[in-house]
């Protein structure tokens, strides 16, 4: 699998549907905001890339509208069919 780094925080690139991932766009759309969550997806709508952060149930700021159980449900009902998207987790494997 694929590892990228944001703000020195390693992940791992899970999927990327038709190559959505574009670093320098990714960057300039990252925030502090997304640190926190354990998955993040982006997905291209009119051209422009859009963030979500998922978590695990074990994360300690989980929420059910985060579940990342539910990030296909969420690809199907807030995106545009067959969009380009991706899917990033944080390694948590970092340095073992």
């Amino acid at each position: 699998m694929k590892h990228i780094k944001l703000d020195d925080i390693s992940y791992l690139v899970m999927r990327n549907e038709r190559d959505a991932l574009n670093m320098e766009e990714l960057n300039e759309a990252w925030t502090d905001y997304f640190k926190d969550f354990d998955y993040i997806l982006g997905d291209y709508a009119y051209g422009k890339l859009r963030l979500k952060g998922f978590n695990s149930k074990t994360n300690k700021n989980f929420k059910a509208i985060n579940d990342i159980d539910k990030v296909d449900e969420y690809l199907e009902k807030y995106c545009a069919y067959q969009c380009r998207y991706f899917l990033i987790s944080k390694d948590n494997n970092e340095g073992v």
